[in-house]
């Protein structure tokens, strides 16, 4: 992330005639790039809390975009976890703390671990090797299950956190479906391609004229649930018919 305001500069010194930002980190170094350029985002966080716009409605500046808020979603997946591990005594929370959302995440699922009496315990990674740490932290613990929240770096390690949790046969959920293809049990997000397809409609509108501050912001409000049903049968776990059926996607 450390090279983002770099790039943001780079493409402002080509004069483009847009800049598509795909995340909160990406928006905000553009948005400190330039205040003429259009901007279009896709915000996993609240756009007017990261300071992106002044509202949703109406956005003010060259800013505007697509809020996804996948990672205002933790109350969903702790409830989605403890109904495929309901005996959990303790859920172990891997997140980011270098990701700008990472108070936000940390907050909704302390909240949520809060309102349903369930215990957890927060694991902080972002380096390889923090990744590796946590999940042994989580097996001196002996943590009955894992929930890994979002962040770009964890989708880019997705291969070393589902063989971790394969590895110490770890039930775990994660924040974006992107896990799934590399083996994960289950995954809880916005859904990513319908939010990018309505950021991708935004700058279509942009290029032919509309301003920034003329778009409000979009409230991406359609969500996915992906299982996996063969990494359950591995760990022992069943899946209750009720949530088989309202899967968005089932892998056999």
């Amino acid at each position: 992330m450390d090279r983002l305001p770099a790039l943001a500069n780079e493409l402002v010194r080509a004069q483009v005639a847009m800049i598509c930002a795909g995340s909160p980190p990406a928006a905000l170094a553009a948005k400190a790039a330039t205040t003429t350029i259009p901007i279009v985002f896709t915000s996993g966080d609240d756009p007017v809390k990261l300071g992106l716009v002044k509202s949703f409605s109406r956005p003010g500046g060259n800013l505007t975009g697509v809020a996804v808020l996948i990672d205002l979603l933790s109350g969903k997946r702790l409830g989605l976890l403890r109904d495929i591990v309901p005996a959990s005594t303790l859920i172990t929370v891997l997140l980011n703390p270098n990701w700008p959302t990472f108070n936000t995440q940390l907050n909704d699922v302390e909240e949520a671990a809060r309102a349903v009496g369930q215990q957890i315990h927060v694991l902080r990674a972002d380096t390889e090797h923090e990744i590796d740490t946590a999940f042994d932290t989580a097996k001196e613990l002996r943590a009955n299950a894992m929930m890994v929240g979002p962040s770009t770096f964890f989708t880019a390690r997705r291969n070393q956190i589902v063989g971790l949790a394969a590895r110490d046969a770890l039930p775990t959920i994660y924040g974006q479906r992107e896990f799934m293809a590399a083996g994960g049990l289950m995954s809880y997000a916005t859904d990513l391609r319908d939010a990018y397809r309505q950021a991708g409609v935004y700058s279509g509108k942009i290029l032919r004229g509309a301003q920034p501050s003329e778009l409000p912001v979009v409230q991406s409000a359609k969500f996915e649930l992906l299982i996996n049903l063969k990494v359950a049968n591995s760990l022992g776990l069943t899946f209750p018919p009720g949530l088989v059926a309202i899967a968005d996607e089932v892998i056999e």
